[in-house]
């Protein structure tokens, strides 16, 4: 696959195609050449990209249609030479003199058109949101747009969409809706490429977002061999997709994940540690039906039943947890809010859904939001919700977001220190107030909901570096619960023997050898709970009956276990937004992603995460 373009700043796209358009030999008063291909050159230029267009409009608009009942838009496909192929909306706003180049066949590359959404779009191969003064001709300064690149399984790019208006389009949302148009694009067309004859998962940070066009996607045969995969996949998993395996990219044998449940999510851990939740379809005609041949063979002792995890079963005499434990008890039913502080996978949520199960909201809605996942453009509106019609993209009928989803329940801020200022501002004004008013709408809505928040970084420092609001912090932080990383417990051996009741089948009831449980209790477990339950589901699967040994841990248990001690590194000073110095950090330290998260005090996922943003 075709590695993607550095990404660039909007003021550096701006700069380049300025200068681009200058070398071109136009001028600010240039007339748009449009270069309009003649009638037999439209006809077989349609007919080539004749399933693009199809798929754009019968299998993406439909879920789109609020945009075209939304002010003076216009949405156009072009191809990857920055050829018209249609359009959809209206065209009133269009001065007549122009109106030819926006019919098919018109081209809008920057040499005959200078800066705009199309060409500027292809020529830097990312999303771009174009002012109405940032067109290099002045006969185009009558509209904005904003226009993505669509890609194929080889990251090329292959076609772009465009959204524009002569009225006011807001960027973060007009842009944040072109990327989402054009990522469902590109899953349809993978989709169809392949007709439903291999099977598909599809996977995202949370149950909340999984059926979102911003899931990862991924094709593989019944071997495990990945076909294809959308660019979300790449994002999520860190890694650039192509023929690989699948029990390569997840901690899970082939045969297990073959036998997950067909339409019911389920988790997978990441080879980097991350966890993500699952959708499995299997092909629509499979000529073998996956199972695993094994003998049920009676058991000494039942299988716990997989049931959600008490306040009581946190601890197994680890002071520290206790102590959390029972002050978060105290506070069961008081208005006093939460902050829970701790390591990536020490067991943040599983913590705070005890929680909400021990409480009277145990029967109302728990609604767990990963504030580092949700796209920045598109956060609010997730959040606080939106009027019908708020802005480009908004649903006809609105959105009620998941605050207030939350109501009567909880509410699970997770990663909260990677919440953008504006939206810490709304989220203050809901706590303050304890109601929510949706984008664009001046109503405001009651909201009755228990608010816990978590962050593995420390939210004082964000707020001296002015990260992080102040007011919002002490607002959260009305008792602060510090949940200890594996290493530092006292009880440990409980642990993974808790651990492995929850995960094994009911024919495993051998347990864990003594060599093992020496190996875990020297283990520092990086990733913490989440690491173990990777490990020993990984584990179980290999021993099937048999006592786990040694040689049934994965390999990379033994990469950490064989890792020298060394110093804590003194803590780094840097802007998260700043592309360029995380990448210079990044190649300092030999492109140690955990070595480099733990300096500057952050969660690996923030730190792939912003590294993802300056590449896309």
């Amino acid at each position: 696959m075709a590695a993607p373009a550095p990404a660039l700043t909007h003021e550096a796209i701006i700069q380049a195609s300025w200068s681009r358009c200058r070398a071109f030999g136009l001028n600010h008063q240039s007339v748009p050449a449009f270069d309009q291909l003649p009638a037999d050159g439209i006809a077989q230029l349609l007919e080539s990209q004749h399933s693009l267009v199809q798929t754009t409009h019968q299998e993406v608009l439909p879920y789109y249609e609020n945009i075209l009942s939304n002010s003076n838009c216009l949405i156009m496909l072009a191809d990857h030479q920055g050829q018209v192929l249609t359009s959809w909306g209206t065209q009133r706003f269009i001065d007549p003199k122009l109106a030819h180049g926006f019919s098919a066949g018109a081209s809008w590359m920057e040499r005959c058109t200078g800066t705009n959404a199309i060409g500027t779009a292809l020529a830097c191969e990312q999303a771009v949101h174009i002012e109405h003064d940032e067109h290099f001709l002045k006969a185009n300064r009558f509209m904005t747009g904003s226009a993505a690149p669509i890609f194929d399984a080889e990251r090329k790019v292959i076609a772009v969409l465009d959204v524009s208006s002569d009225s006011y389009l807001p960027p973060s949302h007009t842009l944040g809706m072109v990327k989402m148009m054009s990522q469902t694009v590109e899953n349809r067309l993978i989709l169809n490429l392949f007709r439903g004859e291999h099977f598909q998962l599809t996977f995202n940070t949370g149950l909340n977002n999984l059926d979102s066009q911003w899931a990862g996607l991924l094709i593989f045969d019944e071997t495990g061999q990945i076909l294809s995969a959308n660019r979300r996949a790449d994002n999520l998993l860190g890694l650039s997709l192509s023929r690989v395996s699948i029990e390569s990219l997840f901690k899970v044998s082939l045969m297990e994940l073959l036998n997950q449940p067909d339409g019911l999510p389920f988790a997978l851990q990441a080879s980097g540690r991350n966890r993500f939740q699952c959708l499995l379809k299997r092909p629509k005609q499979l000529s073998v039906k996956p199972r695993i041949f094994a003998e049920p063979t009676p058991s000494p002792t039942p299988a716990p039943a997989n049931t959600g995890i008490s306040l009581n079963s946190l601890h197994f005499g680890d002071s520290r947890v206790e102590k959390a434990v029972r002050q978060a008890e105290r506070l069961l039913e008081k208005d006093i809010p939460l902050l829970i502080h701790g390591e990536t996978g020490v067991g943040k949520e599983v913590f705070v859904k005890a929680l909400h199960q021990a409480s009277s909201r145990c029967k109302q809605p728990f609604i767990a939001v990963n504030c580092a996942a949700i796209p920045a453009e598109l956060v609010e509106s997730e959040l606080f919700g939106y009027e019908k019609g708020a802005f480009t993209g908004a649903n006809q009928k609105g959105s009620i977001g998941l605050i207030r989803k939350a109501d009567r329940g909880t509410l699970f801020l997770d990663e909260i220190g990677d919440m953008p200022l504006p939206t810490q501002a709304r989220l203050l004004r809901v706590l303050q107030e304890r109601c929510v008013q949706p984008v664009g709408s001046a109503e405001l809505f009651p909201v009755d909901i228990r608010i816990i928040s978590a962050t593995n970084r420390s939210l004082r420092e964000q707020v001296q570096l002015g990260r992080f609001r102040e007011d919002l912090y002490y607002r959260i932080g009305g008792l602060t619960l510090e949940l200890p990383p594996l290493r530092e417990r006292s009880d440990k051996q409980a642990l993974f023997k808790r651990l492995w009741e929850h995960h094994r089948e009911p024919t495993q009831w051998a347990g864990l050898s003594r060599e093992v449980l020496e190996l875990f209790e020297q283990h520092p477990w990086p990733g913490n709970l989440r690491q173990v339950s990777s490990v020993l589901q990984v584990a179980l699967a290999m021993a099937e009956e048999q006592p786990i040994r040694p040689e049934h841990l994965p390999d990379d248990f033994f990469v950490d276990l064989e890792m020298e001690p060394v110093e804590t590194p003194e803590p780094l000073t840097v802007d998260l937004n700043d592309a360029e110095d995380l990448n210079r950090q990044l190649q300092a330290v030999g492109g140690n992603i955990s070595h480099l998260a733990r300096r500057l005090g952050v969660s690996r996922n923030t730190l792939y995460k912003r590294l993802r943003q300056s590449e896309s």
